[in-house]
């Protein structure tokens, strides 16, 4: 039989919150770099002409837009749950995610082979000043920099929290879109002042073309793993590995349990999980019991793992079968948990 289960208890929200508002000011402090940046680039990239200023000045406009995307998924993702979306709307944030991944593939990374590939076969006039085009550039990485401090900051205290040294595993994908726009920007600098460097002391703005088609590149494999992930996210990822074999444990050392034979995760948002689990309990409960022991396993579950707050268990008879299942699912979580281990300290 099955149980259903209560909203997550209002004590949790404001953590949530505070998480929230420190993703909405990493947000929108790279909102505000990306602009400016895409301005100037634009301008100074016409002016020269410069095709590497120019391709990222696009790289810079689509990180912009992808801001605006990511800033809607703070709020939506938010919503209350309601009867078309029993389980809320925290998947809002992994879609807004996806369409960044888009934006980033689209307006920065085709863009910018379309700007190396027409620079390479009709080469612009050779400028007379590269000043500008090195002041913008400065400019740029400066603002980059900025703006990546920002959300590593963010990370690492997330990840001390979750006692990770690894920053991509934040579970927030807002924060994580912004780390990968960041840190492809700085590079992307980099990769356009070598290019440039390169036609002032050659001549040649192949160079410069070269260096286009290289950041549309860097663009498109970094829209590509954004993309796939809130793809996977989407389609209903499941936990982290550990977390699983956390829940697993805590319910197969429950004394009224006698066998775990499936457990089933899915992550409904940032900080929403859905855990589904088939137990067989022991013998000799009557129904009163029963019911008393789902709902203390449950407050168990979210007290230890508060990520957990829609959770359902469904009481079954464990056959021979089942307990094959059971023994089966105990080595895959442990298997699943140690390729998925941080490196040691």
């Amino acid at each position: 039989m099955g149980h259903d289960e209560k909203p997550l208890p209002p004590q949790a929200a404001p953590k949530h919150h505070r998480a929230d508002r420190e993703t909405r000011l990493t947000v929108v402090v790279a909102l505000v770099a990306d602009l400016v940046i895409a301005a100037a680039k634009a301008v100074a990239g016409a002016l020269a002409p410069s095709p590497a200023l120019l391709a990222e000045a696009a790289h810079s406009l689509a990180d912009s837009l992808n801001q605006v995307f990511l800033l809607m998924s703070l709020s939506r993702s938010r919503r209350r749950p309601d009867a078309r979306h029993p389980f809320g709307y925290g998947k809002e944030r992994f879609f807004w995610s996806l369409l960044a991944a888009v934006g980033i593939f689209v307006t920065g990374g085709c863009f910018s082979f379309y700007q190396g590939l027409h620079t390479w076969v009709s080469p612009p006039t050779r400028p007379e000043d590269f000043l500008p085009v090195y002041v913008v550039l400065a400019v740029a990485l400066v603002a980059d920099g900025i703006s990546l401090t920002r959300v590593v900051v963010q990370l690492r205290g997330e990840a001390r929290t979750r006692g990770s040294r690894r920053l991509w595993r934040t579970s927030d994908p807002t924060a994580r879109t912004v780390l990968a726009e960041d840190s492809t920007a700085v590079l992307g600098v980099l990769v356009a002042a070598g290019g440039v460097a390169a036609h002032q002391i050659t001549g040649d703005s192949v160079w410069e073309a070269a260096a286009a088609v290289a950041i549309g590149a860097l663009l498109i494999g970094v829209a590509y793993r954004l993309g796939h992930e809130a793809q996977s996210l989407l389609v209903g990822q499941a936990v982290d590995p550990h977390l699983q074999r956390e829940a697993h444990t805590l319910l197969a050392g429950q004394p009224e349990i006698d066998t775990v034979t499936a457990l089933l995760t899915m992550r409904l948002g940032t900080d929403s999980a859905l855990l589904a689990a088939r137990v067989d309990l022991r013998e000799g409960l009557d129904s009163e019991e029963v019911e008393e022991v789902c709902v203390r396993i449950k407050r168990d579950l979210r007290e230890a793992h508060p990520a957990f707050d829609q959770i359902f268990l469904d009481i079954i008879d464990a056959d021979a079968d089942g307990r094959a299942r059971a023994r089966a699912l105990k080595r895959d979580l442990d298997g699943i948990a140690t390729e998925h281990d941080e490196p040691p300290n």
